[in-house]
């Protein structure tokens, strides 16, 4: 067998060793590891705040978006020493701790793309302050025959609520079928505040819209439906980054979205509109900016009460 081919390559001073470029890990669209690690390369600017000192579980494809994958949650035994790391005491770990990777510069986003891990799945919280999400955010999953056009329908819901609270809420497509809204807090809190608050809104908007939402988890009740899922406020849950790729058939993005494209495709009422490929998403940041840079940047106060 050959010997897989390698290029040896110098970023920010450090030095990386990039394998099998030419793989292909998106066949129906010829998209190739090559193009992932350009990918994440050339979004850099845009990510890594959103990644800077943030838990990180690596989804990593190695044979493409068709054969098996897995999740990483400590942090490569071979990581290069360079790699900024974090010890989380958890219980869910043999030994009482995840030592945690946290993608704070290029070369370490870089590294990850070679190591195929196409999807960048981050805490709510940073590092430093590990039981203090800097966010809340509600996961909006749509049942069949329900698409992302209803997604948005109960996104411009939830922004309606936060206008009355005083408060600003930013939406992203979830990269597949969904979409997500953030709500930036920046400021002390805990999840044993935000994931009551979360879960009464979501029960609230159920009350609200019966025949659009459903609070629940169980399946039966998700048809046409969708499912604010609430529970992802948790110091135990990650969640998919935005600028992440997503794992499916073409190279898809968890994309910002402004407020008026979220209204327009409940108008318009075609999923497609809110789909956009790696490519699509370079051009629109090139356009506008990071359209997510105020979900590090403001700082808010959870209300006692909705």
């Amino acid at each position: 067998m050959a010997a897989a081919k390698r290029l040896e390559v110098e970023i920010d001073g450090r030095r990386l060793s990039l394998s099998n470029l030419d793989k292909v890990l998106y066949p129906e669209v010829g998209f190739t590891k090559g193009h992932v690690i350009d990918y994440y390369t050339r979004v850099a600017p845009a990510v890594l705040k959103h990644l800077h000192g943030r838990p990180l579980t690596l989804k990593r494809y190695p044979n493409g978006v068709d054969a098996p994958y897995f999740y990483e949650k400590q942090c490569p035994s071979h990581a290069p020493e360079w790699v900024q790391t974090t010890g989380v005491d958890s219980s869910r770990a043999r030994d009482g701790k995840i030592n945690f990777c946290m993608a704070n510069d290029l070369p370490t986003l870089v590294w990850l793309a070679n190591l195929a891990d196409l999807e960048l799945h981050t805490s709510l919280a940073l590092a430093e302050d590990y039981g203090s999400p800097t966010v809340i955010a509600f996961d909006l999953d749509p049942g069949p025959p329900a698409t992302i056009v209803e997604c948005a329908e109960v996104a411009l819901e939830l922004r309606m609520v936060f206008e009355h609270l005083g408060m600003e809420a930013f939406a992203k497509t979830s990269g597949s079928k969904g979409m997500q809204v953030y709500v930036p807090l920046n400021t002390p809190t805990s999840y044993g505040q935000t994931r009551p608050f979360s879960r009464g809104l979501a029960e609230l908007l159920e009350r609200r819209r019966p025949e659009l939402v459903v609070s629940e988890m169980a399946k039966a009740k998700r048809r046409g439906k969708v499912f604010v899922d609430w529970s992802q406020n948790a110091d135990f849950k990650t969640t998919v980054c935005v600028y992440s790729l997503r794992a499916l058939a073409q190279p898809s993005v968890s994309t910002p979205l402004t407020w008026d494209e979220v209204e327009n495709v409940t108008a318009s009422r075609d999923p497609d509109d809110l789909v956009f490929t790696a490519s699509e998403v370079l051009e629109r940041v090139a356009e506008h900016g990071d359209l997510f840079a105020p979900v590090v940047e403001t700082r808010q106060e959870l209300p006692d009460r909705l």
